[in-house]
C-alpha cells in the first residue's frame, strides 16, 4: 500500500469516527442546541481539561 493510499484510508476512518461521534451526541441529546452538541463533541475529542480551556462554556455541559 502506498503512502497516499494509507493516508486516504486513515482519513476515511477518521471521518467515519467523527461522524459516528456526532451522531451519538445528537442521539443522546436530541433537544440540545447546536452549540451544546459542539461543546459535547469538544469534550469527547479534546478531553475535559483542554476543552474547558479552549471553550470555557464547555464546563456547563460536563456531567456531574
Amino acid at each position: 500500500m502506498s503512502a497516499a493510499d494509507k493516508a486516504a484510508t486513515i482519513t476515511g476512518v477518521t471521518r467515519a469516527a467523527y461522524a459516528m461521534t456526532w451522531a451519538g451526541v445528537r442521539h443522546r441529546h436530541p433537544g440540545a442546541p447546536p452549540r451544546e452538541h459542539f461543546l459535547r463533541m469538544a469534550l469527547i475529542v479534546l478531553g475535559p481539561d483542554l476543552a474547558c480551556r479552549a471553550y470555557p462554556d464547555a464546563a456547563g455541559v460536563i456531567p456531574r
